[in-house]
């Protein structure tokens, strides 16, 4: 169907069944729906995925003769093909002045260009992570939450960068789904090193099961076990 965007007119796909709303004011604003789509909407849409192939070659032709250090990844038109959004990455601020006036001229559209981060990147082009699941940031994420290292750390995670990252090279947006959570449940927890008192003798802890609200003494006799942390009798010095 044909829906107003930001952008203007564009085309809207029903991906959930229409439903019965109370007088409430929703969230967030709702845009109008115009119309149903018809034929020559269907061609419209085809013609700007071919618009965008077209442009986004194009511009990947410009960027190298003008020997422009940045990524084009993507490119969008509205559905009026009026305007014509070029989507990249780079490590700096890029003059990209000259080019807009080269393809301003090449395809006859108001041009805008957009610089994104490597997560945005990741969001847009979508993928599957090692989870084996579609990327979270193209699912259903719509901001990116601060990941730190401590969030692995906390949830006693492999450190290794190439088993915490994700496709857009930084630290999965997972890690900072159930950090609340472990960071909870720890504060029951006795601290590694700490020397605890249970049914077998005293000992030293030296892991944490957190998910399994255990956790792994080493005794006197060098013996390791894993208790729950309920079977502590005492918790020394």
């Amino acid at each position: 169907m044909i829906v107003e965007t930001e952008q203007g007119l564009g085309f809207g796909t029903v991906i959930v069944e229409p439903e019965y709303r109370e007088d409430a004011s929703p969230e967030k604003p709702l845009k109008k729906v115009f119309r149903l789509a018809t034929q020559e909407d269907f061609e419209q849409l085809a013609q700007n995925t071919e618009l965008e192939k077209s442009a986004f070659d194009f511009c990947m032709n410009s960027i190298q003769e003008l020997g422009l250090s940045m990524n084009l990844f993507a490119v969008e038109s509205t559905f009026d093909q009026n305007k014509l959004t070029f989507f990249f990455t780079a490590e700096g601020r890029i003059d990209f002045r000259q080019l807009v006036k080269i393809l301003v001229k090449e395809l006859g559209a108001r041009i805008e260009m957009r610089q994104v981060g490597i997560r945005n990147q990741a969001k847009m082009c979508g993928g599957v992570g090692r989870c084996g699941r579609q990327l979270c940031c193209s699912l259903f994420m719509e901001k990116f939450d601060p990941v730190s290292i401590r969030m692995a750390k906390e949830q006693g995670l492999s450190l290794n960068p190439t088993k915490i990252s994700g496709q857009c090279g930084r630290l999965m947006c997972c890690l900072t789904f159930e950090y609340d959570t472990y960071c909870a449940l720890r504060e029951k927890f006795p601290k590694i090193g700490k020397t605890v008192n249970a049914k077998r003798g005293q000992g030293k802890v030296v892991r944490q099961n957190v998910v399994g609200n255990r956790v792994a003494v080493r005794f006197e006799d060098g013996i390791e076990v894993e208790i729950g942390i309920d079977e502590l009798t005492e918790q020394g010095e």
